[in-house]
């Protein structure tokens, strides 16, 4: 009698923490994954910057030139059915090389101006950003962390080529979300076009991403809660948080990569672009920028970022 008494008591533990797991699945999924307003990053210490990156990032110059600027807006729809936001804004002078930039987390395609109005004005190229799923204006009611992203990005570098011909030269560049995305993009099958790739303050995978920030903002273990959020983003948004890597996805790649780090990053700890790079198939090379956070390199360590770009464009590729 004893025995049957413990094994109910010992079954309906398992049910209540089974119940409990499955709560903070969809919680989590819907904090992070979901498309809809979220606060839980305001007030984030390890998402802090300098006042004068703040400054820069909300009011500088840069925003001024992007509203400025006549983008042509191009629609495409997804392989899954999405109305998806993309926008070019051609070179001054003729030119057959694009920069293809990828937003973070919450931004939108215009936020890569603050790295378009250096590639359009300094280097005189013909630039591209798109709104990833989830974001701005284009669809979807789910954010992929770039890995549903990278095929979007694949068939909008199909797209540039068919439009300006088969000697269009590309290079991706994203940060954060869309270092993760170019990343990915990186290990597709990808036309001979595609040069070059800059990552800066990329993450290894959604699951290693996940399992970090559960520990250092929520306090808790990744087990059991993301193999169960895991699960509820399979069922929901069609990918699982370990198969979404950009470090399983750089183990293919053929084109040249460039990561960047900031020293300070403690959102996506700079280890991950170590990883990454430790592990990248193609030629590839590191900059880090000291007393950078997260985001931060370009606006904290401009002169050495730009001098560390143009040297290794210049390594891989015939873009002066």
């Amino acid at each position: 009698m004893k025995r049957k008494k413990w094994l109910k008591i010992g079954i309906g533990l398992l049910i209540v923490l089974l119940i409990i797991d499955i709560g903070a699945s969809i919680y989590f999924y819907q904090l992070a994954i979901d498309r809809n307003e979220k606060d839980f990053l305001q007030g984030n210490d390890d998402l802090e910057v300098s006042a004068e990156t703040m400054e820069v990032l909300t009011e500088g110059d840069w925003r001024t030139w992007v509203d400025q600027q006549d983008f042509d807006e191009w629609t495409m729809t997804s392989r899954d059915g999405l109305d998806m936001k993309g926008y070019f804004l051609e070179a001054e002078k003729p030119s057959n090389k694009v920069v293809v930039m990828a937003h973070g987390y919450l931004g939108n395609a215009m936020d890569m101006g603050l790295f378009g109005q250096y590639y359009y004005e300094q280097k005189g190229y013909n630039i591209f950003t798109a709104d990833a799923r989830g974001h701005g204006a284009s669809g979807g009611d789910y954010i992929a962390f770039g890995w549903d992203d990278r095929l979007d990005y694949v068939d909008w570098i199909k797209r540039i080529i068919e439009q300006y011909g088969e000697d269009t030269e590309i290079i991706l560049h994203g940060v954060s979300m869309g270092a993760a995305t170019v990343l990915m993009t990186a290990g597709e099958d990808l036309p001979d076009n595609v040069k070059a790739v800059v990552a800066d303050s990329p993450y290894t995978s959604v699951y290693d991403l996940f399992s970090y920030q559960l520990g250092r903002m929520f306090h808790l273990p990744a087990i059991p809660v993301l193999p169960s959020t895991s699960v509820v983003t399979q069922m929901r948004a069609g990918y699982s948080l370990k198969e979404a890597s950009a470090l399983d996805q750089v183990k293919k790649a053929d084109v040249p990569i460039l990561y960047i780090r900031g020293s300070d990053d403690t959102f996506v700890p700079s280890r991950m672009s170590e990883m990454l790079y430790e592990n990248t198939k193609s030629d590839a090379e590191m900059l880090t920028v000291e007393g950078a956070g997260h985001g931060e390199p370009f606006v904290v360590g401009k002169d050495k970022y730009i001098d560390k770009l143009n040297d290794f464009l210049t390594t891989y590729t015939d873009w002066q």
